[in-house]
Formats: C-alpha cells, structure tokens, sequence
C-alpha cells in the first residue's frame, strides 16, 4: 500500500514550487487591481516562468526531455500552483498531461522526431486536445449504452493520403495559447458513436484553422471554465496524411485510460484552491479581534476552521491514493485495493468538499469575504467552477454507481444531436461557456 512518507525529489518539487508560487504569482494573482473587475486574464509572463522551470513538461518521461514526474508528484506540483493562481495551473496540467500522452506513449518514432524536439525547445509550446471524452453524458444514460454525441469535425481522405478537415469544436481547453492541436475528426460518417473517430495531430499555422476569441467574464457567453479556452473552427484544413495518431477510424482518446490518469491532476488543483482558502482564513483570524480577543478563539470560527482542516485533508487523501493507484494499477489487479473509479472519486469528493471550505473561509471574514478587491470572493468562485463542471456534478456521481452494481458499460451505440459537451485536455468535460 502507498505511504504518505513523500521522497526526497517530491519534497523538492514541492519546495521549489511553492516557493515560485509565494514569491511571483500570488502577489499578481490577488494584486486588488486584478480582483476588482470581473475580467482576469491569464497571467501570460508567470505561465512562462512556470513553463521555463520545466513544470510544462512534468510528466513527460526524462528521455523525451521532461521531469519524469509520476501521477502523485505531478499531484503535489500542481496543489502548489493551484494555490497560486488556477488559470495558470490548468494551463500548464493541460499541457503536461497531453505531452505523455503523445510523445511517451502513441506518437510513432517518425512522428517523436517531428514533434517532439517543436515542444521541448520551445517554452511556449503549449497542446491542445479538441474532442470528447469517451464517456462525456454518462451519467445521464444511467446502466444504459453509452450513446455517441457525434457533432465532430469531419476529416475526408484525399487521393495522396492527405486529410482535408471542415467543422468546429465550440470549446477547446488550453486553445489560445495552443501551437500543437490533437483533433478528434470523424472520418467515416457511416460509424456512429467513437467508431470511425480517428486523431489527426494539427499544428496552429496550419492553413484553414481558426481560433475564436476566449470567452470573456461577462458577456453573451459568460466565461465558466479555468484557464484558457476558445473554440476551433477548420475550414478545408489540410493535414499531412502521416500526422494521423493511432489508426484510422480507432482514435487511441476513445480508451478512457488515456485521459483518465490525469483527472487527479485536476482535483488536486482545486485542492490547492481549498487550502489557499483555508490559509487566508486562518491568518485573518489570528489577527482579527471583536470582543476583547481574536475571533480563531471564538468557538463559532474555530467550528469552521475545524472543519475546514478536516474536509482539505480527506481531499488530499483520497487524491493521493487515486494517483497512487494510477500510478500502480496491479494494486487493484491482485486486490489490494478495491476495484473502483478512484479518480472519479477524488474528484467529485474534492469539488464539493473545496466549495464547502470556500463558503466556510469567507464566512470567517464576515462582510469582507464578498468585497472585489479580496481574494475570497475570487476563491469561492473559482470553487464554484470546479463544483458545476460536469466531470464533477451529481451525475457523474452515477459512474461510481455502477462500478459498485458491475454494470460494464457497452461502447457507444449511436450518434445523437451535440450537446455542447466538449472535453479538455485533462479529460474533464466543460460546457461551452454558457449558464442558464
């Protein structure tokens, strides 16, 4: 079983970042100028100070020119940049998640040797994955087949090998600041649901691809997603016939083990979120005085840091073991540990357990906690966004369900009319933005 005794190197991973994140990007995050308007865009200049330190490539092996990190030291790394700023840690576990994928694990070696040296010399070289996850909708087709969205940009074979790619994807994770897309197109119209889905690898200059403007905080379509987004359109795109990944018509993302190694990474950022909550609540209330001493003697506000402290441990645990388990799989194969979606529990326990200690921090600051120029209110909504995204809502809770039942659910049976529902390079589902 794993310990909770971290190595050496994952000390000082941790370490190194957190001090990054003390000294640089918390005091631009809570500047009371960037927390007054509703606007707060990505902090561009500190997300390239965090991809110089190498934190971009994370999890990419040391042979391909990365830090090797494991599941659960790429789960403290990001705790600690969680606690900086949100926008800046998705951006960079979008980015580190997709460069294993690719380069470790499904790129050919022609394709590594094209690729790769693009990514690693070059610090601003973030990725991007435009398409859906395998079991985006599953929980509202509860112990049923899972039904195939479709709604995919098509991509048609050209007499050379070629590919010629038309259609959009609404919302795409980490596409402003992309130079590399991994796009899922459909390429036999007659399959339905993930069968004739193949992965074609597009890079941003290529002739025919377009990137909308990022969704604004406020507006027709209100920003309710972290990082940085944008949707893709292509228009008679043409990609080289050898920029296919995997084989045609069997995308390798349409295997949820791909993409589902790197839910961990999330919740352990929405973690980071919960205990840089929990921390400004704590000094606050070491120093705040009403009635003759300070308010953390008070029994009402050491109630709620109480509880606090107990809901972000919990949550550090049950991440821990669901990148412990990602990282040792025979764990479950010779029944050490239980058989379950361990991520999927990490993560819908972590956004409503995260939500919970916002709400009780700001409490702690009393009308203070809603002011635009303290972080509280910029917490509780950030919290807020980790909650309501659908990889974290109530329905997702139902996938858990049925790994307890052992309902195994059959591959997608057919194509149904886009919902909008669009997956990150994480493997988290977004909406494309919008509220209700």
């Amino acid at each position: 079983m794993y310990n909770l005794q971290l190595t050496a190197e994952q000390l000082e991973f941790r370490e190194t970042v957190r001090d990054f994140v003390e000294r640089e990007i918390k005091p631009a995050a809570l500047h009371p100028k960037r927390l007054e308007p509703f606007e707060k865009p990505l902090l561009h200049d500190l997300l390239q100070k965090a991809s110089e330190m190498g934190l971009r490539a994370l999890a990419l092996s040391e042979e391909a020119g990365g830090a090797g990190a494991d599941c659960l030291t790429s789960c403290i790394v990001m705790e600690e940049l969680g606690a900086g700023d949100v926008d800046i840690a998705v951006a960079l576990g979008h980015t580190a998640t997709l460069a294993a994928i690719l380069f470790d694990r499904l790129l050919t070696t022609e394709q590594r040797k094209r690729f790769l040296p693009k990514f690693t010399d070059d610090d601003s070289c973030h990725l991007a994955f435009a398409g859906r996850a395998p079991d985006a909708g599953m929980g509202w087709c509860y112990h049923r087949p899972l039904v195939g969205e479709g709604g995919e940009p098509t991509a048609v074979k050209q007499k050379n090998g070629d590919w010629v790619i038309n259609g959009s994807v609404p919302f795409v994770a980490n596409a402003p600041i992309a130079k590399l897309f991994a796009v899922q197109v459909r390429t036999d119209p007659r399959s339905a649901g993930t069968k004739g889905i193949s992965t074609l690898l597009v890079s941003r200059d290529s002739a025919g691809l377009a990137v909308g403007e990022p969704l604004k905080a406020v507006g027709e379509l209100i920003r309710w997603h972290h990082g940085a987004g944008a949707g893709v359109a292509f228009k008679d795109c043409r990609v080289p016939a050898d920029h296919l990944v995997g084989r045609e018509g069997q995308s390798p993302f349409a295997d949820p083990a791909e993409l589902a190694r790197a839910v961990p990474l999330l919740a352990a950022i929405n973690l980071g979120l919960g205990r840089v909550a929990y921390e400004t609540a704590v000094d606050y209330a070491k120093i705040r005085r009403q009635g003759g001493r300070n308010i953390i003697e008070h029994q009402a506000i050491g109630t709620k840091l109480a509880d606090c402290a107990i809901k972000l441990e919990l949550a550090r645990n049950v991440i821990w073991k669901a990148a412990w388990v990602a990282d040792h799989p025979e764990a479950i194969a010779d029944r050490s540990v239980a058989d379950m979606p361990h991520q999927t529990i990490a993560r819908v326990y972590t956004a409503e357990a995260v939500n919970e200690v916002a709400l009780l921090a700001a409490e702690c600051f009393g009308a203070m906690g809603v002011m635009r120029d303290m972080p509280l209110q910029k917490y509780v909504h950030d919290a807020m966004v980790f909650l309501h995204s659908e990889d974290a809502d109530g329905a997702t809770k139902l996938g858990i369900a049925e790994a307890i039942s052992g309902y195994q659910r059959p591959a997608a049976v057919s194509a149904a009319p886009d919902r909008g529902r669009t997956v990150n390079a994480n493997g988290v589902g977004d909406s494309v933005g919008t509220i209700d």
